[in-house]
């Protein structure tokens, strides 16, 4: 049994889906894994993960207008400490989620066809996010 982990930064410039499959992907190749589990953490409570569709990007965008609607920054929060989008952003990560897990098959990712591994983020101005990856396999 191997296993390996690495972190990754993702620059995001607002709110919105951001796509970082192939930089997964690219790190898995080199790990020399036949079968295995990734595991994609993020380690923050105001962005959140997803495995969402990445060929029709208004997908990405019926996707944030629809968090917008459940979870509207004009609302009166109790906890608003660094903002309107502040309680938002937390509410938005707990209805997602911070952890996959992928499995992995002869070497690769088993993603769908249409699949991405996107950060989620739910603050208004730019973040730099970090992802842990650990991946287990032989």
């Amino acid at each position: 049994m191997k296993q390996s982990t690495h972190s990754l930064e993702i620059t995001t410039s607002g709110q919105g889906l951001y796509e970082f499959t192939s930089t997964v992907v690219q790190w898995v190749s080199r790990q020399q894994i036949h079968t295995g589990l990734l595991t994609v953490f993020c380690r923050h409570t105001s962005a959140s993960l997803l495995i969402q569709e990445n060929a029709d990007p208004t997908v990405r965008t019926d996707i944030k207008a629809y968090f917008d609607r459940i979870a509207p920054e004009n609302f009166p929060y109790h906890h608003d400490s660094e903002g309107p989008d502040d309680m938002p952003a937390h509410l938005k990560t707990a209805l997602t989620q911070v952890q996959l897990s992928i499995p992995l098959m002869e070497g690769r990712l088993a993603l769908g066809t249409w699949q991405g591994i996107y950060l989620f983020e739910h603050r208004v101005r730019p973040h730099r996010r970090e992802i842990v990856l650990h991946l287990i396999g032989e």
